[in-house]
């Protein structure tokens, strides 16, 4: 997986370079959104790996996968995408383009999970508290974890707030076998 995000790096700064630049960062998101589930699908993933098609004809036969016909500057990166042999790259893509778009705009998504369900003004309470501790709009996914016992569980990226009982139960626990 990292070295996939590796090789995709180059791919996603240029096209959100070139994205910005034409102020179709929005459009391109959802276009390379689309382009990402495509080449994930496993059937998809056959037709790419396959050595008896050209590049070319792979790009093709990708860009038909898209209900309405290809801007330009898309269709030109999907063969640029297949000319290296990288259109399997086309989801991790997709994640950095997303990531750096993320960055532009200031915002974050975080996956909250608790032990009960958060009211609406609770959310609001605790959007507000992340916005200002991260400082960027924070956008809340949350789900009902009850072996958390209570407290809050936020995760994004690499950064996880651990503020539920399990958790300070087990670092309890942790300290006094230590």
């Amino acid at each position: 997986m990292a070295q996939l995000t590796t090789l995709a790096r180059p791919y996603a700064k240029a096209v959100f370079d070139a994205a910005k630049e034409q102020n179709a960062v929005d459009q391109w998101d959802q276009a390379l959104a689309f382009a990402g589930l495509v080449a994930a699908d496993q059937e998809v993933a056959n037709i790419l790996a396959n050595p008896g098609l050209s590049e070319q004809r792979k790009a093709e036969l990708f860009a038909d996968c898209f209900e309405e016909p290809l801007p330009e500057a898309l269709r030109n990166f999907l063969l640029i995408l297949a000319e290296n042999k990288r259109l399997a790259l086309l989801p991790e893509v997709a994640t950095l383009f997303s990531l750096y778009r993320a960055d532009l705009e200031r915002t974050v998504k975080l996956a909250v999970n608790t032990a009960f369900e958060l009211s609406a003004d609770e959310q609001q309470k605790l959007i507000k508290a992340l916005s200002e501790k991260l400082e960027r709009k924070v956008e809340l996914e949350t789900a009902v974890d009850q072996s958390l016992i209570g407290g809050v569980v936020v995760r994004t990226g690499d950064l996880v707030i651990d503020a539920s009982v399990r958790g300070k139960l087990a670092r309890m626990a942790k300290a006094l076998g230590s």
